[in-house]
């Protein structure tokens, strides 16, 4: 075993830094975020005495006992499946929107390598910005106005929604992808669309295909909050007999959102698996 060489006389070994220490920046960070928990906690009328009390949990108890006794006449069920089948449908075309135009937005946002001026990098970034940040639930209300109630307006706001929330993963996804592939074809003086496609595009499929579907998934909760404003489907429904207190109904409707999210959650791995292949 080769002996450990004695330190030379002009070598400089930095100690770490006090924990405290102003250069210390992880340390400081850390203790900025503890210290912005503790004014959340104390900024907000958290009555927990309140919510833990005998009345609040027998409340709950009754509640949810109300819950977990279903409708299953075959009357109302008849009424599910056709908004089973419209919230499925939305959220696939919503989804697959704002998967199309995610993409679209996606590439001129996204630096593809250092030698990139991205020039609409910054403008495509603000598009996408606006467009996630107002919620579906606003952006539903405003096509209400020109499509009217039903789904038209309920798949529209999830597209719109979700292709903000979509270009800006796709970007992250396409600038994080390893340039070796793309710039051996650069160097043989192969375009930047065909350099995309044949280098690019390959290496972050899988990973635009996983934040598809999870949007997907997401996007069938999300058509339930739009049934509050009329956007059709099981949404619509639940906000009827929730409002109604119609417990049974409304655990009927929980349950078929429920089976939804486990079937698009099964698609998903089963694109998984195969894309591991």
């Amino acid at each position: 075993m080769e002996a450990e060489r004695p330190p030379a006389a002009n070598e400089v070994y930095r100690l770490p830094p006090p924990l405290f220490d102003a250069r210390c920046r992880a340390c400081w960070l850390v203790v900025g975020l503890v210290a912005l928990v503790v004014l959340s906690f104390w900024s907000l009328d958290l009555q927990w005495a309140r919510f833990f009390s005998q009345d609040a949990v027998a409340r709950m108890g009754r509640f949810l006992a109300e819950l977990l006794s279903p409708n299953t006449d075959g009357k109302f069920l008849t009424k599910l499946l056709p908004a089973t089948l419209e919230t499925l449908a939305m959220s696939a075309v919503g989804t697959l929107l704002a998967a199309v135009f995610g993409l679209l937005l996606a590439l001129p946002a996204a630096r593809t390598h250092a030698a990139d001026r991205a020039l609409w990098r910054a403008p495509t970034r603000l598009v996408l910005n606006v467009l996630r940040s107002v919620p579906e639930l606003m952006w539903a209300v405003l096509l209400l106005v020109a499509a009217g109630l039903g789904p038209l307006a309920g798949t529209l706001a999830l597209a719109i929604h979700t292709t903000g929330v979509l270009g800006r993963l796709f970007a992250e996804a396409i600038e994080n992808a390893p340039e070796g592939p793309g710039f051996a074809l650069r160097l043989r003086g192969v375009g930047e669309g065909r350099v995309f496609l044949y280098a690019g595009l390959p290496q972050v499929l899988p990973q635009l295909l996983s934040y598809t579907l999870y949007r997907w998934e997401n996007n069938i909760r999300a058509a339930a909050i739009l049934g509050v404003v009329g956007a059709g489907g099981l949404g619509q429904m639940l906000a009827f007999h929730l409002g109604l207190f119609q417990m049974a109904e409304t655990s009927s409707v929980l349950a078929a959102m429920l089976v939804l999210v486990a079937l698009v959650d099964a698609i998903s791995f089963a694109a998984r698996r195969l894309m591991a292949r």
